[in-house]
């Protein structure tokens, strides 16, 4: 499967799957994997991945993680999976339209930086952040990640995902703090 195009009505949802990733001069290109939710460090993740990628010539994958309905009672105290409003379908699709988005709010600010903005795949699957993280970057160049998410308390540690991304990532990782990246300003 080969990245979506850019524009918003091309982009599908689809789960973590493997990407022809050989151009036609035979070398692969590289591939960032950026954890996005709609936090200002998750903003600031995507912008570096951007800018990353088109230093490098490299694809990125966009990740946004979400609890399935059958979790709700147990983190957020919210029906019984049998009264869940939601099915994980439909929660996918919201997840992966919104993270569409922020994806687009984000490379808007970009561009004027730009000269070509990088192949763009967009990725929402169930489960914890952490680990949907770890499994999309199991063939990754690059994982990036924000220095903290909306989740939990904010203090200068990593956050919980990040933490996890740094020990149990299969490649090398970045952390971006939201004050790291100025907002680009054309």
């Amino acid at each position: 499967m080969t990245p979506q195009n850019r524009t918003p009505q091309n982009r599908t949802p689809q789960n973590r799957t493997s990407q022809n990733r050989t151009p036609q001069n035979g070398r692969a290109r590289a591939r960032i994997v950026v954890g996005l939710d709609d936090s200002s460090g998750g903003r600031a993740a995507l912008r570096f991945a951007l800018l990353d990628a088109a230093r490098r010539g490299a694809d990125v994958e966009v990740v946004a993680a979400f609890d399935p309905p059958d979790r709700w009672p147990a983190v957020y105290g919210g029906p019984t999976p049998g009264d869940a409003a939601w099915t994980v379908a439909e929660l996918r699709q919201a997840v992966w339209s919104d993270t569409v988005r922020i994806a687009d709010e984000v490379e808007a600010e970009l561009v004027d930086i730009l000269a070509e903005v990088p192949s763009l795949t967009i990725t929402a699957a169930a489960g914890p952040a952490g680990d949907v993280l770890l499994r999309a970057a199991a063939d990754a160049d690059l994982l990036v990640v924000g220095h903290r998410g909306r989740g939990g308390l904010t203090s200068m540690l990593l956050g919980s995902v990040s933490l996890q991304a740094v020990l149990h990532a299969p490649c090398p990782v970045t952390v971006v703090r939201a004050a790291a990246l100025p907002a680009a300003t054309g």
